[in-house]
């Protein structure tokens, strides 16, 4: 961890113990105790557990990362009962405002110090029992969410048939590293708008923090990653769009290719409200990682290769094929069985023995090669032809009319790395411009073939983050990097771990407590 993030982490446990100092002096002379002690930081939690007469080793939760946030907030509580505040409303005021509310309470209310013993003769009610237990539920799953996994439901076929719709899963935050949430304040469970159809925020923007991740370990190659949609940090705030119809592809199509015309028709519709969402809050996707930072990538004829070598397709990765069979004709109930192929859904009979396959997985094209079925296996692709370069409309990343790419002819693209260090030129710009200005939050701009960054003219850029370029196993079916470019390490929330349940008009028994490759 980075000496500033630590840094940053004891500074805000520093300050959550020490505001409410003021309000704490007095309450400490009536129980006797001197006032400068309320000005310690720490010590004056454990003058406090002293008094309540409550475990001190509580003190020492405080020094946890993060966690101890919510330990502090614990023992004010505490502290407020031998006072004789027993209210949830005290209580809550203590929890979540204590540098007003012990000012309050010494100065409006001045309680008598009441001691332990008066405590625990106190009996609480019983909802509030319940209450308090719901509370403290709710803080635990919330820190289990935030720094040790989160459940995650695929809801697309981008990852088929490694991941199915429905596939709940177990998305592992240790694996590369918790990261702080840049906005705490927010309702707990919730991503980013509010329950049952709402388009409020769930979440508030008085308080963001910078981006923090504790223990950083980089994705590797071949992980199945849930990251934040980079290119969903505006959003038309309406149903069926968000990041079904992404901002930025919109704006491109409105303006028939200028995104300028394209922004400001969106400005000016009364019907097509626009939110901005900070880099935690904007929705969640799951892909797999095929290029990590510092990697030269290039897809051929559909195939990925990285560095100049050619890279194994996941075995439950699906593409269209046309196979020719070395004379045999296919047999139904074989297919499903040995190869897991539905052949009324997904087969096509093209001529003599010539067959059309939708979806079919790349382990399935390799048993059936290795049992001496398939003579022939031609991948559909998308060719050049089919694609218009006039304009920047409906076009793979970068959308340029230098770049003729398509989703199965793509690159070379060099991923950035953090450190290194790229000769800016003309052609690349387009590539890297909006990782350079907006993930890296820098003003950069080219003029005729100049390079700006913050008012000063650059011939190269050095990067701050790693990057990633993260494509779905249905390579004809996702919306992925071929299309939005780059994943920063900012986004990146946890790795795949676990299908803890799934479900298709019943349980799918079979993969239940499947670990994710």
């Amino acid at each position: 961890m980075p000496i500033q993030h630590i840094f940053f982490v004891y500074l805000v446990s520093t300050l959550i113990v020490f505001l409410p100092s003021f309000g704490l002096a007095p309450l400490f002379v009536k129980a006797g105790v001197p006032a400068w002690k309320a000005y310690v930081p720490f010590y004056n939690t454990w003058v406090m557990q002293g008094l309540c007469q409550r475990p001190k080793h509580w003190v020492f939760w405080q020094f946890i990362p993060v966690i101890g946030w919510f330990i502090s907030p614990g023992i004010f509580i505490e502290f407020a009962k031998v006072f004789g505040q027993f209210s949830l409303r005290s209580h809550t005021a203590a929890a979540l405002f204590a540098p007003f509310y012990f000012p309050y309470l010494s100065m409006k209310v001045k309680p008598s110090y009441i001691g332990p013993e008066a405590v625990k003769n106190h009996k609480k009610a019983d909802w509030r029992e319940w209450v308090d237990a719901g509370i403290f539920a709710v803080v635990a799953a919330t820190l289990i969410r935030t720094f040790i996994f989160e459940a995650y439901t695929i809801p697309s076929g981008s990852m088929e048939k490694s991941l199915l719709i429905n596939d709940f899963l177990f998305v592992s935050k240790f694996s590369y590293g918790p990261r702080i949430p840049n906005t705490p304040l927010s309702v707990p469970f919730v991503h980013n708008y509010l329950p049952f159809g709402s388009s409020r925020k769930s979440y508030s923007e008085w308080v963001e923090i910078p981006y923090i991740r504790w223990f950083s370990t980089p994705v590797k190659r071949g992980d199945a990653v849930v990251f934040n949609f980079p290119a969903g940090d505006t959003v038309v705030n309406r149903p069926g769009y968000q990041s079904f119809k992404e901002y930025y592809t919109l704006c491109r199509d409105l303006g028939d290719g200028d995104m300028a015309k394209g922004r400001a028709f969106i400005l000016n519709s009364d019907t097509l409200p626009l939110a901005v969402h900070p880099v935690d809050k904007t929705d969640n996707y799951i892909k797999r990682c095929i290029g990590v930072s510092g990697d030269l990538l290039e897809i051929r004829k559909g195939e990925v290769y990285i560095n100049g070598q050619l890279q194994k397709m996941p075995d439950h990765s699906i593409m269209s094929y046309q196979v020719e069979t070395n004379g045999q004709v296919l047999d139904p109930e074989i297919l499903k069985s040995e190869y897991g192929v539905n052949y009324d859904e997904e087969v096509a009979s093209v001529g003599m023995n010539v067959y059309y396959f939708r979806n079919l997985t790349a382990k399935a094209l390799a048993d059936m090669k290795a049992a001496g079925l398939v003579k022939r296996a031609e991948p559909e692709l998308v060719p050049a032809d089919k694609m218009d370069f006039s304009n920047f409309r409906n076009q793979v990343y970068p959308y340029d009319t230098l770049h003729k790419w398509t989703i199965d002819d793509f690159g070379p693209i060099w991923i950035p790395k953090k450190g290194a260090t790229l000769q800016l030129t003309p052609k690349d710009y387009s590539i890297y411009e909006r990782a350079i200005r907006v993930y890296e939050k820098n003003e950069f701009y080219r003029k005729d073939n100049a390079f700006f960054l913050n008012g000063k003219e650059v011939k190269s850029y050095t990067f701050k983050m790693d990057y990633y370029w993260m494509m779905g196993d249905n390579r004809h079916g996702s919306q992925d990097s071929r299309y939005w470019g780059f994943v920063p390490e900012d986004r990146v929330v946890g790795k795949a771990w676990l299908i803890w349940f799934s479900w298709e008009g019943g349980p799918r028994w079979k993969r239940l407590f499947r670990t994710v490759k």
